[in-house]
């Protein structure tokens, strides 16, 4: 299964942001022990990330925690036509049409966000962390 993970879903584990950090380390956990998950991130939610933490990541260790997320998560680039793409869609939060659009060309089964709003009546599901949890227990 490919799970597109939205930055607040990250940023959620690594600040120990209350009361999501439960939930959302439980999917930072399937990504990565969990055979039937694959967990993607775009290449800018990654930039996001390093500029949301920066405090906790200094300057001299991105490289690291870069490495550290590789083992865990796959990055998803993107490219001019991706941003073309993703202006075109006319979403109110741009940085949104880009996730879409990356979830898009990893053929993701689910976005997981806690902003599910954004993400309304799309092809692809947004669905929060929690909601995957109970979802993906009744299947195992």
């Amino acid at each position: 299964m490919k799970l597109l993970i939205d930055s607040n879903v990250i940023i959620d584990v690594l600040n120990n942001r209350e009361p999501f950090y439960n939930t959302s380390s439980v999917i930072w956990n399937y990504c990565e022990t969990n055979e039937k998950i694959n967990g993607y991130i775009s290449t800018l939610t990654f930039a996001n990330v390093v500029y949301i933490v920066r405090k906790k990541i200094e300057k001299r260790k991105v490289n690291i925690f870069y490495k550290s997320m590789k083992k865990i998560f796959e990055f998803i680039d993107f490219t001019e036509k991706d941003i073309e793409k993703a202006s075109e869609m006319q979403w109110l939060d741009f940085e949104d049409s880009i996730q879409y659009v990356s979830a898009e060309k990893v053929n993701a089964d689910y976005i997981i966000t806690r902003n599910i709003k954004d993400f309304e009546k799309k092809e692809i599901k947004a669905i929060t962390p929690e909601e995957f949890i109970i979802k993906f227990e009744k299947e195992e």
